[in-house]
């Protein structure tokens, strides 16, 4: 039962990318902020009582919680809507598939701990992989590229997720989750109402009531921000969160298969050549052997 519901999460997190990709007419701070106006709706009901009763605990550690807001829940998801606008949604799922091991490296930096020489190597399988990956193929031919400005979004989104793990590793435990949930959101709306409103000035109000942005909205808003948490969560809780991160190593698969039925994209050699690469990068760089402790792999839970 574990097994299939992680099989869920990934179906649910490509439909994040597949989703963002198909409505990318919408500018992307639209497009998180009523993804996360559901999401507040949803939650409001469940986590309000736990925020209130630990109000004095969210205002003791205001500056850690706010960082975390800001960087998991405001800014990653709109970096990802942002270079969807630009790149295939295979390529941001081969790149969202590297945090994993961009956050490993962070915290090396930050958080003094230490990594061995195999995991430097899937560090550098996996980093050379996605190079690849936005490149093409043409690794070698740096200075000739056509760079695509929307993987260079993604370097935004990676970095954010990367910062907000190392940050969840510290200071995640000590709040309720729906709790902490509803404050994060309720922060990034508020951050991101006048940059939306600015968004509007520049692009115009957006018809977004059309029945497919509506459904869309709906979806972003409940399976990717709540449901595939649970369920993640769950999995977590039976099979350790080494194994079940494991899993999400299987979002470019899943995502590339979407893209190409669905929203027409090719599949290029080079393209299965660097998802490879990242995911056996990864799977090396964060096995629970050479991590020490379990918990390490928690902040690769996404509320994507």
């Amino acid at each position: 039962m574990p097994y299939i519901l992680l099989v869920l999460v990934v179906i649910i997190y490509a439909g994040n990318i597949l989703i963002g990709k198909a409505i990318n007419e919408l500018a992307p701070f639209t497009i998180t902020f009523f993804r996360l106006l559901i999401a507040f709706i949803v939650v409001l009901p469940i986590g309000f009582r736990s925020a209130w009763r630990n109000r004095s605990l969210f205002w003791k550690y205001k500056k850690p919680f706010t960082i975390m807001s800001l960087t998991g829940v405001t800014f990653f998801n709109t970096f990802i809507y942002g270079a969807l606008q630009f790149t295939s949604a295979s390529n941001v799922s081969v790149l969202e598939t590297v945090i994993p091991v961009i956050t490993i490296v962070l915290s090396a930096w930050i958080l003094k701990e230490r990594l061995r020489v195999i995991q430097w190597f899937g560090v550098m399988l996996s980093i050379i992989g996605a190079l690849w990956v936005v490149l093409d193929g043409a690794i070698l031919e740096l200075a000739t590229i056509n760079w695509n400005i929307g993987d260079f979004i993604m370097i935004g989104a990676i970095l954010s997720w990367a910062f907000y793990s190392v940050f969840v590793k510290q200071y995640m435990h000590l709040f309720p989750p729906f709790a902490a949930l509803l404050v994060m959101t309720s922060i990034s709306l508020v951050v991101l109402f006048p940059i939306m409103l600015t968004e509007w000035i520049f692009y115009g109000i957006p018809s977004i009531f059309e029945l497919e942005y509506v459904t869309s909205l709906l979806y972003l808003g409940v399976f990717p921000s709540l449901i595939a948490l649970l369920l993640y969560n769950n999995a977590v809780h039976k099979l350790g969160a080494s194994t079940a991160a494991i899993f999400l190593n299987f979002l470019p698969v899943v995502t590339m298969v979407g893209a190409y039925f669905w929203l027409g994209e090719s599949i290029t050699l080079m393209q299965i050549v660097g998802a490879l690469f990242v995911i056996v990068g990864v799977v090396i760089t964060t096995q629970r052997n050479l991590l020490k402790k379990d918990k390490i792999l928690a902040p690769f839970v996404k509320e994507q």
